[in-house]
């Protein structure tokens, strides 16, 4: 179901908003949430109530439109509708979506709402990324036909077995059906391959020499192609 954007229409001239009101509904993803004469008004909806888009007018008695937005603290997208040209430059360093002229036209106002669903999908796309780059801080075991949670802080090392891997916990440890280097991929980068066997949570690491990694009373050794790993263990 695509979003439905909340709208507030800020306009001294009673024509100038319904000639708005008029292009929105025309638009399915688009609410007129309120329809404001003054500044003062909007600012007490926006107060209480989450906005997608401000379509806001510039000259306005009591409190000019450019001012009214500098003051607020949580800044929806605006669209400046005026009808003087010289407002523009100021419009836009106040990071205005758009600069609509009055009268408005239904095509020049179209374009204005392409531009703001374009930073919604860009948006949406950098929140994508920046959630899929983040790994969980547990994986899911399959042990005695079920999936048990185990969490990363609490994996002290692992141990390849073959096809298998053996997870070692503080008072338990998990056998589990699993490539080590794949597994590897799994983990954050708190986790460290030591050996072609081994890896190890350097979290959990009390000591270490050339040849091996300690942790507890576990002696884990560093194979000759891992001596890159001493570097990373104090990082």
């Amino acid at each position: 179901m695509s979003k439905i954007y909340k709208c507030i229409i800020v306009d001294d001239e009673e024509l100038a908003r319904n000639l708005i009101k008029n292009h929105l509904n025309q638009l399915d993803d688009f609410e007129i949430f309120a329809s404001c004469e003054t500044a003062i008004e909007a600012s007490k909806i926006i107060q209480q109530q989450s906005v997608d888009l401000l379509f806001l007018d510039i000259e306005m008695p009591v409190l000019r439109g450019t001012e009214f937005l500098k003051n607020l603290i949580h800044k929806p997208k605006v669209i400046f509708t005026t009808a003087y040209r010289d407002y523009a430059i100021e419009g836009f360093e106040l990071n205005a979506v758009d600069y609509l002229l009055k009268p408005i036209t239904f095509g020049r106002f179209l374009k204005a709402i392409e531009k703001f669903l374009a930073l919604q999908d860009n948006n949406r796309l950098q929140t994508n990324v920046l959630e899929s780059s983040i790994k969980p801080d547990f994986i899911f075991i399959r042990k005695d036909r079920k999936q048990v949670k185990v969490f990363f802080n609490d994996i002290l090392y692992i141990e390849s077995i073959k096809d298998y891997i053996r997870i070692h916990l503080p008072d338990d440890n998990y056998v589990t059906k699993h490539s080590i280097t794949t597994f590897l991929e799994l983990l954050d980068d708190r986790f460290l391959r030591t050996h072609r066997s081994y890896i190890v949570n350097k979290d959990k690491v009390t000591a270490y020499t050339k040849h091996d990694v300690e942790i507890g009373k576990t002696e884990i050794p560093i194979g000759d192609s891992f001596r890159d790993v001493l570097h990373k263990l104090t990082s």
